[in-house]
């Protein structure tokens, strides 16, 4: 009995010195999986991976693939890069560029016009394929002014199509940069060429920061590519002659028609009237404005100046007005609130074919066929 306990003792000793270095070991296994280097394969997230192909921008089409994810990213990196590329493009292109000259050497003179009435709207796509969304530039100059060509429009399809066959030669031959929107009034309330007017000028400067606006009944063509459609320090009458009055001014003061004003010029005089319904006194009021405003009606030679009239019945829906006198003796003033501070319209569509921009507005009707109206309801 005497040796068991010292047996006892020793075995206990043993068996917490075997289980300190089973703790110890345990450590260190520990501490080797926490700091060490550990190899393990991570699978990225799968992601649909992005076509464009056939789409319309912007218009995603998600399959599956590998890379999808960034895929993805470089789909929706792509167009802002696109257009930073193009931007950059665009402004290189404008520095590398010499202005165009004063005088475009691609002028004629004088023109022989026609009006066949066989004439399409494909036949005058095809023949001016550089115009792109009724908008045109040079190709190896710099144009010196940007200018927007204004067209109040309802029922003259045809007239329209004569105006766009010859007019787009015409002004790609003066070198400029220009887009034309055709303003088409829906419905068939009365007519209102003025505020037809205001809301082109309103609206092309949505597209672009235009230099110059011609304002530009559908029925006259221009017969001359020296009558510059562009823009000068006083506003510009370009109708001097047609062949309907012999070639001579209708009328002393007269500045309907065809007429350029600058950008700070029709905002001066606060752009047209819009209570002149029907035909008549709405391009005397814009006279009448210019004068008040100490500014001068300038025009190009007589022998420049000429256009032919495409003859026309009168419309329906845009007769005589009969109160135009008695606007225009208030026109002193009414100027400052009737107005482009006083257009108010609804733009029913905004459609880009390749040779204008049509720009189709609800502008209301006549008080006095509003008056009858609520009376009716």
């Amino acid at each position: 009995m005497g040796p068991c306990p010292a047996v006892s003792l020793f075995t206990r000793k043993a068996k917490f010195l075997l289980l300190l270095a089973l703790c110890l070991c345990v450590l260190a296994w520990i501490a080797t999986l926490t700091n060490g280097p550990v190899k393990t394969t991570e699978q990225e997230p799968t992601l649909p991976q992005v076509q464009n192909e056939g789409k319309k921008d912007g218009e995603l089409k998600l399959v599956e693939g590998p890379e999808k994810s960034s895929a993805i990213r470089n789909q929706l990196e792509k167009p802002a890069e696109e257009k930073e590329e193009q931007e950059e493009q665009g402004t290189e292109d404008k520095a590398t560029k010499a202005s165009c000259p004063d005088e475009s050497p691609l002028l004629r003179g004088e023109m022989k016009l026609s009006f066949e009435p066989t004439l399409t709207l494909g036949q005058v796509e095809g023949e001016n394929q550089a115009v792109v969304e009724g908008q045109y530039e040079p190709a190896d100059c710099m144009a010196r002014q940007s200018v927007a060509i204004l067209i109040p429009h309802r029922n003259r399809e045809k007239h329209l199509l004569y105006l766009l066959y010859h007019l787009h030669p015409f002004l790609q031959r003066q070198q400029i940069h220009y887009g034309i929107y055709v303003i088409h009034q829906a419905g068939d309330s009365t007519f209102n060429r003025a505020k037809l007017l205001n809301v082109g000028y309103l609206e092309a400067l949505k597209d672009y920061s235009w230099d110059c606006f011609i304002f530009h009944d559908v029925d006259l063509v221009p017969e001359n590519d020296r009558n510059l459609y562009t823009c000068e320090g006083q506003p510009k009458h370009l109708v001097v002659g047609r062949n309907s009055t012999g070639y001579r001014l209708r009328y002393k003061g007269y500045f309907g028609g065809v007429t350029a004003m600058t950008k700070e010029q029709f905002s001066k005089v606060n752009g047209f009237p819009n209570t002149y319904w029907g035909w008549g006194g709405e391009d005397d009021d814009l006279r009448i404005r210019v004068q008040l405003q100490g500014m001068k009606i300038v025009r190009p030679l007589p022998k420049v100046a000429r256009y032919t009239m495409v003859f026309h019945k009168r419309d329906s829906g845009n007769e005589v007005n009969q109160d135009r006198m008695r606007l225009l003796g208030r026109t002193p003033q009414m100027w400052r609130k009737d107005g482009l501070n006083s257009c108010s319209y609804k733009t029913l569509s905004v459609e880009r074919p390749p040779l204008y921009i049509n720009v189709t507005v609800d502008i209301g009707m006549p008080p006095s066929a509003a008056r009858v109206k609520r009376m009716a309801v």
